[in-house]
């Protein structure tokens, strides 16, 4: 099959066109992304969760769209299928007495066929509804099943919701279906959130806002983990190949350990995040960081100017246990050391970068270089910088992870900057979903394959060796396609080197 299954304007635009035929009411998309609904009600929070809106025109012209939902067109979602809810019904339909959050019915000739999303009312002597905590006495349909040898269906619906309902033989049970009123031809548009807000809403408010869209750009590169697996499965293990069988939670334990080792060096999985720095002088770490790559400010010409690590120059302690006179630390009634505030994290947060931006010291020289005052004359400080480290030199300030707090912490001249932090995660942050580089794929079966062989009891060791080998083979030529050296890139580097070298 083609692994490209999204047209163009699926891919560039995260948006998909429907005309309607008659009586129309269900329509399922094709994109690559699983619709996410939470709610169809704008009032509600959790509409705003969604990852897509809908839209209708009479005649698809530009500025004509207007966003379908609560308060025009009920609708529901079931996998990527998009149901709306309606106004026809059908009625008289004999029941059979079953349980409590169900219903049992013959559809008569000519009524409709009950679906998932269509409205369940309930009328009859005999008939009992329990409201749920909707407090409405219907019930919005989640399931339908068909029995054809006694020609019954069996509707559930969500129990806490909507409610249970009661009856007996001969009650009569009324279902009505939300048919939306969509002429023939109808323009139906399912626009995932993009940066923009895609094209379809024609105010700010309409518009379906969101990076969806953007995070599937360029997702061609990429395999996900859960597909390496299935893969895997049907080229390695069967009757006659190399492994007869294999449990798939082992497979998957291995397939995650390949993938964060391939993270750390290989990968270069690298993430970055946009912060301004805060007078507190710290930042959070991200949800799945692991380790940084770089750090750097950018200035209003949006120049990066890179932040290093404190190293000797400060650290944030881990503990800080109060002491009394003699030093001893302090316990509380449950026998715990009291915890105080860190002197040295509010010293290095008062700090002040004056002169050069050297660290003053408290010192006879630390105060000649404060004030200029070591030589004489127009040479004053002359030669002063000569042989520092270039750590006590540095004009763009410091950082230093505060592994306590899980947070990093900033020198005082950063305060209010704006930062880029670059970072690594192991990939596994979002489960199988995990995207690995097709240009690494290869690596990941045969570093699989390995871990497998080589954990099993009496495999000859000839065997294991050779797939060791063949992992490895395989990590580096994944390594030198991930490098992405490219030769005028080469070029343009050993042209810088022709230059006369000052001594």
């Amino acid at each position: 099959m083609a692994l490209i299954q999204e047209n163009n304007r699926q891919y560039y635009e995260g948006a998909q066109s429907f005309q309607t035929v008659i009586d129309q009411f269900e329509f399922t998309t094709t994109f690559d992304t699983k619709l996410k609904f939470l709610s169809d009600d704008p009032s509600n929070q959790n509409y705003n969760q969604n990852n897509f809106k809908i839209y209708k025109s009479g005649n698809g012209l530009p500025g004509s769209y207007e966003e379908l939902n609560f308060t025009n067109n009920q609708f529901r979602v079931t996998g990527n299928t998009i149901s709306f809810l309606g106004t026809g019904f059908t009625t008289n339909t004999s029941a059979s007495p079953p349980g409590a959050a169900q219903a049992v019915f013959t559809v008569p000739a000519g009524g409709i066929i009950p679906k998932v999303g269509m409205k369940l009312f309930a009328e009859g002597s005999n008939v009992l509804w329990t409201p749920g905590s909707l407090g409405v006495k219907y019930a919005i349909l989640s399931d339908v099943s068909y029995d054809a040898t006694t020609n019954k269906y069996t509707v559930l619906w969500p129990q806490p919701l909507y409610g249970t309902l009661l009856y007996g033989g001969g009650s009569t049970l009324t279902t009505f279906e939300y048919y939306p009123p969509f002429a023939l031809d109808t323009y139906i548009v399912v626009q995932l959130k993009k940066l923009d807000g895609g094209k379809y809403g024609t105010t700010l408010n309409d518009k379906a806002f969101g990076d969806v869209v953007e995070e599937n750009y360029g997702s061609y590169a990429y395999v996900k983990l859960k597909d390496i697996i299935n893969n895997f499965l049907v080229a390695y293990v069967g009757a006659g190949k190399l492994i007869p069988s294999v449990k798939r939670t082992d497979l998957i334990f291995f397939a995650k350990r390949a993938m964060q080792e391939f993270s750390y060096d290989t990968l270069k999985s690298i993430k970055s995040q946009e912060l301004t720095i805060p007078h507190s002088l710290s930042v959070i770490l991200p949800q799945d960081y692991v380790n940084y790559v770089s750090m750097g400010w950018y200035d209003s010409q949006g120049v990066k100017h890179p932040i290093y690590p404190s190293n000797n120059l400060t650290q944030s302690p881990y503990r800080m246990p109060l002491q009394d006179g003699k030093g001893v630390p302090i316990q509380d009634v449950y026998d715990a050391n009291i915890s105080g505030t860190s002197i040295v994290e509010e010293r290095w947060g008062t700090n002040a970068y004056r002169y050069f931006n050297q660290l003053v010291d408290e010192t006879w020289l630390g105060y000649l270089l404060q004030f200029g005052d070591w030589g004489f004359g127009l040479y004053a400080g002359y030669g002063e910088l000569y042989g520092m480290d270039p750590q006590y030199a540095n004009y763009n300030g410091w950082f230093n992870m505060n592994e306590r707090e899980g947070k990093i912490s900033f020198s005082a001249n950063l305060r209010d900057k704006i930062i880029i932090l670059e970072y690594i995660s192991d990939g596994l942050a979002y489960d199988l979903d995990t995207k690995v580089p097709k240009l690494a794929e290869d690596a990941m079966y045969s570093a699989i394959l390995y871990s497998i062989l080589s954990t099993r009891a009496n495999q000859p060791e000839y065997v294991v060796m050779r797939f060791k080998k063949d992992r490895y083979a395989k990590l580096r030529n994944a390594k030198i396609r991930l490098s992405n050296i490219k030769l005028d890139e080469i070029v343009q580097v050993m042209r810088g080197k022709s230059k006369w070298i000052k001594h």
